[in-house]
């Protein structure tokens, strides 16, 4: 009650509404990998960002790493066969972008993202260790997914990193982790042997693995010049008299002519009084490069001019070498191959323009390849699909994969035996299964608990975590208040009241609320006077949640006839 001490008139409000319990985000996953981009000053890296669409995604990392194919065209410059660098077309090397485009694709919505690093290096485990701590300090996300370190050389290395992330869910207690079984477990012990014994046996409930990989419909992401072409006859003349170039050192500047070398492209560089940069070609076909006193950088010349007419003007290495020196007229060199390459890419121009036919026909066919992927991304989007149409409370199974054309590998009933349910340490992994008629579905719902009755089912966990930090949150106003029976009773029916709406949309089982849940405070029910005075406050919550239906069986008798 406030003191008045001057006279006037005093305006007071008030609250006749209790305070409330407000629902936590259930369905925020945290991705952890490299993207294209980390920041000019890799101010992004380890940097949990939030993005709520593909093209905030895109916006602030970049787009996915170019594949590198290589396409083989027999004596009739048909296509023969095409393969990516590593002589497979399963998975890309770094997967951050795909796996977004899967989880917008099947209904996610905000996410963050943690980048542990740019496409220049292969991720270790190291790095994912740095992701880890990073965005253990961010509250919102609820779901972790190791997006890239299912590439790790060392399979050890991804058991490992799959423990750090048990272990940060049960630290928190607000999130829960989605794992991808190696599609190279299944060529050792059997189908997910390995990912059990190396993910251990501790913290199994906060987290759920899925098999196999998927056949998606994604098109890989490419560029005409990381397409190179063996068995190409030769174009203008020769391959090899297509390109010619011109460096002017380590780190400097990289001039490139595109076409034959009996044009006699060459190079010119004056440093001179001037105080700009000029680009410019001369009479005989030639290239000059004007420059100031005291010369310039490799980006002030990019910045003026990145070529003129078939030339082409490019840093080399870093480009951070300064131009101060001179040059006569030098012709370019045309090396027994383009651009450093083994073979021609699809990039040269004169693929494009003598052979314009190929060169569709190319484009056309790489247009037909589809990616492999793991399904962790696509598992995401619908957790955050189901928590948002129905409910976390509901598992979620039983759902039609988008932007999938189907598993890697079929699975029939009994051998999803095996994979559900694991006698020896209970470590249960659901299955992405093909239907006729119904498409691809998520056919399981257990935590790697799959042995504990308490902790078996994915929705009944991921509902425990809502509640909990739900509570917990809405109950901080509570810290430092009176510890008596007015508090009591202002904590018990707030929660009591969140715990009644749950049921009534479902989540938990029972015929009356007092089957649900209970919810008991108070001295003498749940503390003790020595709790009071150390200043706790005590309370204890049962639910009951709602389980979902897992075996449905139908029995069938003959009913005899009745004489």
């Amino acid at each position: 009650m406030p003191t008045y001490k001057t006279p006037n008139v005093y305006v007071e409000e008030v609250s006749t509404l209790p305070p409330s319990v407000v629902p936590v985000a259930t369905a925020i996953p945290a991705f952890i990998g490299c993207t294209e981009k980390a920041g000019e000053n890799n101010e992004y890296r380890n940097s949990p960002i939030r993005v709520s669409s593909l093209l905030d995604y895109t916006t602030i990392f970049g787009d996915a790493c170019a594949t590198n194919f290589t396409v083989t065209l027999d004596e009739n410059e048909q296509i023969s066969q095409i393969v990516t660098e590593d002589d497979s077309s399963v998975t890309p090397a770094y997967l951050m972008y795909y796996t977004l485009r899967l989880f917008f694709e099947n209904g996610g919505g905000s996410c963050y993202v943690v980048s542990i690093g740019d496409y220049s290096t292969k991720p270790n485990k190291d790095q994912f260790v740095a992701g880890l701590a990073a965005i253990r300090k961010e509250d919102e996300p609820t779901l972790l997914l190791l997006t890239d370190a299912v590439n790790l050389p060392n399979s050890t290395d991804y058991y490992d990193l799959c423990q750090s992330v048990l272990r940060q869910c049960n630290d928190l207690k607000d999130r829960f982790a989605i794992f991808d079984i190696l599609a190279r477990d299944r060529d050792t012990n059997g189908i997910g042997d390995d990912f059990r014994n190396g993910i251990g046996t501790e913290y199994l409930k906060y987290g759920a693995a899925y098999y196999p990989y998927l056949q998606t419909s994604l098109n890989y992401h490419y560029t005409d010049d990381s397409v190179a072409i063996d068995g190409l006859s030769d174009v203008n003349g020769s391959a090899s008299d297509t390109i010619g170039e011109y460096l002017t050192g380590e780190n400097g500047l990289l001039v490139t002519y595109n076409g034959a070398q009996s044009d006699n492209p060459q190079l010119r560089i004056t440093v001179t009084t001037r105080q700009d940069i000029a680009v410019e070609l001369e009479n005989n076909n030639g290239l000059v490069i004007r420059l100031p006193s005291g010369g310039a950088t490799v980006t002030d010349i990019l910045a003026t001019s990145t070529g003129v007419g078939s030339y082409s003007l490019a840093a080399s290495g870093t480009g951070a070498a300064t131009i101060d020196t001179a040059l006569e007229t030098t012709p370019l060199t045309y090396a027994t191959e383009p651009s450093g390459n083994a073979s021609p890419t699809l990039g040269d121009a004169s693929i494009k323009t003598s052979k314009t036919a190929l060169y569709n026909t190319i484009k056309t066919a790489l247009s037909t390849l589809r990616i492999v992927m793991p399904p962790s991304g696509a598992i995401a989007g619908v957790y955050a699909k189901v928590d948002r149409e129905r409910g976390v409370w509901k598992a979620p199974a039983n759902v039609s994969l988008a932007a999938v054309i189907g598993p890697t590998i079929k699975i029939n009933n009994e051998e999803q035996e095996s994979l559900n349910i694991d006698p020896t340490a209970g470590k249960s992994i659901n299955a992405i299964r093909s239907f006729t008629g119904k498409g691809t579905l998520i056919w399981g719902t257990r935590t790697l608990a799959g042995n504990d009755n308490e902790w078996r089912y994915i929705p009944v966990r991921r509902l425990f975590n809502l509640i909990e930090e739900s509570i917990q949150k809405a109950t901080a106003f509570v810290v430092f208040e009176s510890n008596n029976a007015i508090t009591w009773l202002k904590v018990k029916t707030i929660i009591e009241s969140y715990l009644d709406g749950l049921w009534r949309q479902g989540a938990l089982a029972g015929a009356t609320q007092q089957e649900a849940y209970f919810v008991k405070i108070g001295l003498g029910q749940t503390m003790t006077e020595l709790d009071i005075l150390e200043g706790r406050m005590i309370v204890e919550i049962g639910v009951s949640a709602a389980r979902p239906a897992e075996f449905i069986i139908l029995r069938f008798s003959h009913k005899l006839q009745q004489i």
